[in-house]
């Protein structure tokens, strides 16, 4: 047996895997977490959504912590806001159907309670070091909420963010995703090419690689408030993009809208009748629509708290209902409106289209523009998805390595140098093994946090009455100081 025969085989052993880890067993976990803490929260997601939203953009000026409760946000959504929202979506409407939608919506619908708990579990169980610095996540909420006992846990799960980070979601995929996107615009027929690394690259995969490199190398060196300066800015300015062209995109085709949403229904119970056959079961709509919800919102992985932990604030549960905000903009939002836009230009039905493919032919095709700009502006939106990416997983990996280092700055900083050299490696990486890697680790990341999630589901509605019951009683002050004064 070669080398080459032996390399085929590892890598389709990776792959089964990776299709276990994120098959049913994984999907079933997350689900079942997320609708029993629904309904012990009495399905908090609805009833406090509005205080969620106006917590959001409105910080506590005496909070404890390193960044403003909105900086944390945007780092968390940095790294949840991703390729995923763009090329996920496509992905699972082709597979699944349009019926994959639906079960995406309510696999985010019941994660919006887990990220709750995540958000408030990190900030009560967080650790604030003399310096002001804040270090905290399903790490520290299962050491110091489950017991000493239960330490290995906490480690595994730092193992495991700290290979995500590295091996690929953080830098491979993305920095890959970044310059796939830019030679599909400028270069699709490789007509201006340069040798490196025993390969011909385009030049503009070179050069987009390089600043790429450049741009994640300067606001790393900064640390986390420079990365959260960057999220604040980048990350509402991309969302608003996307979101402002995916809207220009249904407003244009406002009369297919309601034909859109009954095949979404439909085929959300009877995937054949919409697809023609082309999509088997409701099982495939189901586990399709689930996964690309999990996988894009990253509610019950566990790499969200590790932001929402930095926040300043005094009160846990507030920032859960912060932090649960970000499933809904990623998913019930922003990949809806991906969603929504495939299914009214039928671009899924499109043969031959796949990944970014599918979205792409859905804004030349919907949107009142020339294909060259449409397809510029999803380029564009994929460049600062996948960048804001990068800065967000290295900032999780980080805190999962200080946390195994107990704290050492020199591994921080070596790690750091790393992730900035996987990050110019990236463009160049065509290894299918590495991204089924940091795919299996990410995985496998939510398991020792939903065993937490579950343990600790006590002190999150505890928590929860308390703060219910806070808000009450200030209420009820400014209802009879109202009165008085009248």
């Amino acid at each position: 047996m070669d080398g080459n025969e032996i390399f085929s085989q590892m890598n389709s052993i990776i792959k089964i895997v990776d299709d276990a880890v994120w098959g049913i067993p994984l999907i079933a976990f997350v689900m079942i977490t997320g609708i029993y803490l629904t309904t012990r929260l009495g399905l908090l997601q609805i009833r406090h959504l509005g205080k969620a939203l106006k917590f959001m953009v409105k910080n506590e000026e005496d909070g404890v912590g390193e960044v403003t409760s909105f900086g944390a946000l945007c780092t968390a959504l940095s790294a949840t806001i991703g390729t995923g929202n763009i090329v996920g979506v496509a992905t699972a409407v082709c597979a699944g159907g349009p019926g994959a939608l639906f079960w995406m919506v309510v696999a985010a619908f019941f994660g919006m309670a887990t990220k709750y708990a995540e958000g408030l579990l990190a900030v009560k169980y967080r650790v604030i070091g003399e310096n002001g610095h804040a270090l905290g996540g399903p790490f520290y909420y299962i050491e110091n909420g489950m017991g000493k006992k239960w330490k290995w846990l906490a480690k595994l799960f730092a193992f495991f963010g700290v290979c995500v980070g590295l091996f690929g979601i953080g830098t491979f995929t993305q920095v890959n995703g970044i310059t796939s996107a830019v030679q599909g615009f400028f270069d699709p027929d490789k007509q201006s090419v340069i040798s490196l690394f025993g390969g011909n690259y385009s030049i503009a995969v070179v050069i987009a690689g390089l600043v790429v490199t450049v741009c994640t190398a300067l606001v790393l060196i900064g640390g986390l408030k420079r990365i959260a300066q960057v999220s604040e800015i980048v990350v509402p300015f991309m969302a608003i993009l996307y979101v402002l062209f995916c809207m220009i995109l249904l407003v244009t085709n406002i009369t297919a809208i309601p034909a859109a949403f009954l095949s979404i229904i439909k085929g959300a119970f009877n995937p054949a009748a919409v697809t023609g056959g082309a999509v088997g079961t409701i099982l495939i709509a189901m586990q399709k629509g689930i996964a690309r919800g999990i996988f894009s919102n990253e509610s019950g992985l566990g790499s969200a708290p590790i932001a929402a932990a930095a926040a300043k604030t005094n009160s846990p549960a507030r920032q859960g209902l912060v932090c649960m905000t970000g499933t809904f903009i990623d998913t019930i939002i922003i990949c809806n409106l991906t969603g929504l836009s495939i299914v009214i230009t039928g671009a899924w039905k499109v043969e031959g289209l796949k990944g970014v493919g599918v979205t792409t032919y859905a804004f030349q095709n919907g949107l009142p523009f020339a294909p060259t700009v449409s397809a510029f502006i999803l380029m564009l939106c994929l460049v600062f998805f996948a960048f804001t990416t990068i800065l967000g997983w290295n900032y999780y990996s980080e805190r999962c390595l200080e946390y195994l280092t107990h704290g050492k700055t020199k591994a921080v900083l070596v790690y750091r140098w790393l992730y900035i050299l996987a990050v110019f490696i990236g463009p160049y990486m065509t290894v299918e093994a590495v991204w089924n890697i940091a795919d299996i680790t990410n995985g496998l990341m939510a398991f020792p946090n939903l065993i937490a999630l579950l343990a600790l589901s006590g002190v999150v509605v505890s928590e929860t009455k308390s703060f219910t019951a806070t808000l009450k009683k200030e209420k009820d002050i400014k209802s009879k100081s109202l009165l008085t004064a009248k």
